[in-house]
């Protein structure tokens, strides 16, 4: 289920997903108003731009309208929306930067050795970086930090961690492996943990690299 997410949210969201099917105009403007903000919220951390994430909302809902007819419910319909809005995201920054579909899939496994980079500096924290999150005086820092990652780690991290999709879904909503899901998801956190520690962490682990 995407963040905050409850049973009664997937129940509530379900009856409306039924009503809509059958032609209820007004069940589908109600789902729009339960995720609107959030799905606003997910294109903008993923594009860093407010105008792309008002289309991508806008082209996100537009998509859900025509394709809710063939939503098995399988998963929750929170779920199967994120992944349409991450993979909306997805284009627009790929057309924005000229690359390849297939770019965001480079250079993302394991050296030769197994090996994935380390960061400089790593502090002692209980919390990882989604529950960071919750607080209000690292949630600025943390989207600075998550709009720096490139743009594959920042899907699946969003997709995992904050939409809180399983590695299964992630990797199916990405096309991706669930090996590749795990690479690019450890190289997102530890990126984020790194950056978050230079501005939070341990003053002893930090002076040492001084």
């Amino acid at each position: 289920m995407a963040e905050g997410a409850t049973t009664t949210d997937r129940a509530e969201d379900s009856t409306l997903v039924r009503r809509a099917k059958g032609g209820d105009l007004a069940a589908f403007e109600s789902l729009v108003s339960r995720h609107e903000q959030r799905i606003y919220g997910l294109a903008r951390r993923l594009t860093g731009s407010e105008e792309d994430a008002q289309d991508i909302t806008q082209q996100t809902f537009l998509s859900v309208m025509r394709k809710l007819d063939g939503f098995r419910e399988a998963a929750a319909f929170s779920t199967w929306l994120s992944t349409i809005a991450v993979n909306t995201a997805l284009k627009v920054v790929r057309k924005r930067r000229g690359l390849p579909s297939t770019s965001l899939d480079a250079a993302v496994e394991p050296d030769p050795d197994g090996h994935v980079p380390h960061p400089d500096y790593i502090a002692d924290w209980r919390d990882t970086p989604d529950r960071l999150a919750q607080h209000a005086e690292t949630r600025k820092l943390l989207d600075a930090a998550i709009a720096q990652l490139e743009p594959g780690q920042r899907a699946v991290f969003m997709l995992r961690d904050v939409e809180d999709l399983s590695i299964r879904e992630t990797a199916k909503a990405l096309r991706l492996s669930e090996a590749n899901v795990k690479v690019r998801l450890l190289r997102a956190r530890l990126h984020l943990r790194e950056r978050l520690t230079r501005a939070f962490g341990d003053k002893e682990i930090l002076h040492a690299h001084t």
